[in-house]
């Protein structure tokens, strides 16, 4: 290397550290922006990963529990985020196999809960997003959720909306932008952490009257002969109860290919179900094809494999699987017991469980102590941003259109 191409290289070398210099100022700046909230989690959960580009503040969580709530984040104005992921539901729709979006319209899949969403490594029951700043726009722009025809017109929605005049700038230091929608709204998500069971009071915190002899019970039947830590795992010091990997249960496997044979569960009230051939229920609306985790990778062997769920509050999470097919958990704990539905892909993992009616019971017992202590405290957390709905008197498009070209 002669003189001249040295010298070359040392200043940009020095560019490149003024730059990074500058990069770090800035970013500190911006973490600086707001009040710092730290979650301290609870009994029985690690702590929280949180992003580096994506801070916890007051001022963010406030923000989007506002726009998880606030129906004109949908097309129409009708539909929010809660609506589907209803609080005093578990943060789920019950008794809805598959989720129902704006207009009534039928989604593949079951509502999963937002309850310690933080710890997901990834979402939805595909895994085809890795961050909840990314996720929160698939039912923004599905068709058959909130129908936002894109991120732009969410944006210059969001912007006209007098409610949110300078909530982003204290927040973020700056308008309205489609990643501080994500940033705003996962912000919030994370806060809904729920743990300290009674669970965990006995197993963590050493409470030995925390859980009945029954329960305890249910706990070996979960570890042992009952084989559910396979998948959901327990460590030493906490449990989120699952393996964040993908498995083929045979549900989705059947429910594709032979529709006639399952049998659903539905609710004509409180308590009082009824047994619907899916062969019936084709004949008022086909049943959408959906091959689970495989619509990601590609890969043959993840036909109808999909995400291990936390099991954390699952007694309020009702109806269980991708599809909703279940409406107990003792109609879960029976599915297991037979080893799941044969079909080419379906795990190893499965096999005939052969439990007694003790061990059954002991198991949906055990599963009901992970219910957290706060669950009363999220629903009101989350219920009070209540939130107006004045008439927008422009289209987002119109408006976008005129602030560009002006006006006709």
């Amino acid at each position: 290397m002669n003189r001249r191409e040295d010298a070359g290289l040392r200043w940009v070398n020095l560019y490149r550290h003024i730059v990074l210099a500058l990069g770090l100022a800035f970013e500190v700046t911006a973490f600086a922006l707001g009040t710092p909230v730290t979650l301290n989690p609870p009994l029985g959960l690690p702590p929280m990963p949180i992003p580096i580009d994506n801070p916890l503040t007051q001022e963010k969580i406030d923000l989007g529990r506002k726009l998880f709530v606030d129906r004109r984040l949908s097309h129409n104005n009708t539909f929010s985020c809660a609506m589907c992921h209803v609080p005093e539901q578990g943060f789920t729709s019950h008794d809805l196999g598959t989720a129902i979006g704006t207009e009534g319209r039928s989604l593949r899949r079951n509502t999963p809960t937002t309850f310690n969403v933080g710890y997901q490594r990834s979402m939805f029951d595909d895994g085809r997003e890795f961050t909840l700043e990314n996720q929160v726009w698939g039912p923004l722009l599905n068709k058959a959720e909130m129908d936002m025809p894109s991120m732009g017109y969410v944006v210059e929605k969001v912007r006209q909306l007098p409610e949110y005049k300078g909530l982003f700038k204290a927040a973020f230091g700056g308008p309205v932008t489609a990643e501080r929608i994500g940033q705003a709204l996962a912000s919030f998500e994370r806060t809904i952490v729920s743990g300290n069971s009674r669970f965990d009071r006995w197993y963590y915190g050493g409470d030995k009257n925390a859980i009945n002899p029954q329960e305890q019970r249910g706990f070996q039947v979960f570890m042992g002969k009952g084989r559910c830590f396979v998948c959901h795992l327990v460590g030493k010091k906490h449990a989120l109860f699952t393996d964040h990997q993908f498995h083929n249960t045979g549900i989705g496997w059947e429910r594709t290919m032979f529709p006639e044979r399952r049998f659903y569960k539905v609710q004509l009230a409180p308590g009082n179900y009824v047994q619907v051939m899916g062969k019936l229920l084709q004949s008022f609306e086909p049943l959408q094809a959906d091959v689970g985790r495989y619509e990601v990778t590609h890969n043959p062997k993840d036909r109808w494999a999909y995400k291990t769920p936390i099991l954390r509050n699952v007694a309020l999470t009702a109806p269980y699987m991708h599809d909703g097919s279940l409406a107990t958990l003792e109609d879960v704990v029976e599915f297991y017991d037979k080893g799941g539905i044969n079909n080419e892909n379906k795990s190893p993992l499965l096999v005939p469980l052969k439990l007694d009616a003790e061990e059954k019971s002991a198991l949906v017992a055990f599963l009901k102590t992970l219910t957290g202590d706060n669950v009363e405290a999220l629903v009101k957390n989350t219920r009070s941003a209540p939130v107006t709905l004045p008439v927008l008197l422009k289209d987002p498009a119109d408006v976008y259109m005129e602030s560009v070209l002006g006006k006709p």
